[in-house]
């Protein structure tokens, strides 16, 4: 790069500059000076070559006083001044580009704002480094998010106050705010309140019901008065459960939409095995299949234990009341890329250790713990994301140095997308705690 090839392409003039001083007629046929929001650059003419289909790139092709006027805010012939009301700060970006060809996002700037400004000056969102593009891009997917989430809600509202308020859409109104918005009233509050209480209640009647004396018992085929006791909890809960799925079913203007929620899903698959199991076992008494012995009704106790293992994800119906579930699952999708990254770090170094440690131990260890590559991946797993089990350790000293090194790799792999994750979730939380108190405050 030669010595000040920036400075002549575009030059910031100073406040206490006298423009007029110094200054012929002929100047203004080398170069102009753009004014923007205060702050003068001097700018020859053949910068702004370059960029033809730029704001001030199609000032060269301005005729007369109109067609200037209809580019930049106001113009004084006097000393051949362009003047731009715009944010000066965000034309430093521009002034850059214009200099060097490089666009780059400051990050104090807003998203939205930078594209505003990149609308303004005619400059594509293509010329981003790659580096910039990244972080934008995920910025204006955030913001497409958030205003399609307050779209849906006004146009809720508008759809609710244009429509004749019948008794019907009224009652539609009401069920809609007492299921959908806990903050609406004392309806949404008890209706929340009374869905906490049956997962609490669901959770702790699970746990109680793998007691080894129910287990026993349900291996024998008998049933005592604890064990009805808890199938009558776990049918109340049920109950409640589905009454509250088909509460938010009806008030639903779109059912399709509706069903394809990730909650929605999750709750009619926790809902689901209760009936299964409830089917097989009415159909399943007294019957036995011929000609397969015992094998058939241990099949389908094993079907009725994973079914009866489904119900835990009632615990998952918590994220809709709870803002830190809701978090952890936007932050989650944010950041699939980091989430990836940390895989294949993992993956890489683990198939670089175990490998290593497999051909050392069994070359200078007596005991052959390590029996095979396979168990060396597992040994290599649980070494790199936790302390480690210590029922496979190496007994030789180069293998304990192997063992060390895939230590101090996995914390340091594990460290580095941390950074990245934690600000997406703090973004993530503000965004909908914001979202929150805008509904409360509507």
């Amino acid at each position: 790069t030669l010595k000040g090839v920036f400075y002549q392409r575009a030059k910031l003039i100073h406040p206490q500059e006298d423009l007029l001083k110094g200054f012929h007629p002929d100047d203004r046929k080398h170069h102009i000076i753009i004014n923007v929001g205060g702050i003068k650059y001097l700018l020859p003419w053949t910068t702004l070559d370059e960029f033809p289909l730029t704001r001030l790139g199609q000032l060269k092709f301005c005729n007369n006083f109109d067609d200037i006027l209809n580019i930049c805010d106001d113009y004084d012939v006097t000393c051949n001044e362009f003047f731009f009301d715009r944010n000066p700060g965000a034309f430093r970006t521009i002034l850059t580009f214009l200099r060097v060809g490089k666009l780059r996002l400051l990050r104090e700037m807003c998203a939205l704002s930078f594209q505003e400004e990149l609308l303004y000056w005619g400059i594509e969102e293509d010329n981003l480094d790659w580096c910039c593009k990244r972080r934008y891009l995920q910025k204006m997917e955030e913001f497409t998010e958030i205003n399609e989430r307050e779209d849906d809600l006004i146009e809720n509202e508008t759809t609710g106050e244009t429509v004749e308020e019948t008794k019907i859409s009224l009652c539609m109104k009401k069920l809609q705010d007492m299921v959908e918005r806990p903050q609406s009233g004392l309806p949404g509050k008890v209706f929340a309140c009374l869905s906490v209480l049956f997962v609490t209640i669901t959770a702790v009647n699970l746990s109680i019901s793998t007691m080894p004396d129910l287990r026993e018992e349900e291996e024998k085929g008998e049933c005592s008065q604890m064990c009805y006791n808890i199938f009558i909890v776990e049918s109340v809960c049920v109950a409640w459960f589905s009454l509250e799925f088909l509460l938010r079913f009806i008030q639903a203007k779109s059912k399709f939409a509706f069903l394809r929620r990730p909650l929605t899903l999750i709750d009619i698959i926790a809902i689901l095995p209760y009936y299964i199991t409830l089917l097989v076992d009415t159909t399943s008494v007294g019957y036995k299949k011929p000609s397969s012995g015992s094998i058939y009704l241990d099949k389908v106790g094993l079907v009725l234990r994973i079914l009866r293992a489904l119900r835990i994800l009632y615990v998952m119906r918590l994220a809709r009341h709870s803002l830190g579930l809701q978090t952890l699952g936007l932050t989650a999708r944010r950041c699939t890329r980091e989430f990836g990254l940390l895989l294949l770090f993992l993956c890489v170094a683990i198939a670089l250790f175990a490998p290593l440690l497999y051909v050392i131990e069994n070359e200078m260890a007596d005991s052959q713990e390590f029996t095979s590559i396979p168990a060396c991946y597992w040994w290599a797993v649980i070494t790199m994301t936790t302390v480690g089990y210590g029922d496979m350790v190496p007994r030789s000293i180069p293998g304990q140095v192997v063992a060390l090194s895939s230590i101090l790799s996995g914390i340091l792999l594990m460290a580095f997308p941390v950074t990245s994750i934690f600000h997406t979730f703090s973004r993530s939380y503000i965004e909908l705690k914001q979202e929150q108190e805008r509904i409360m405050y509507r």
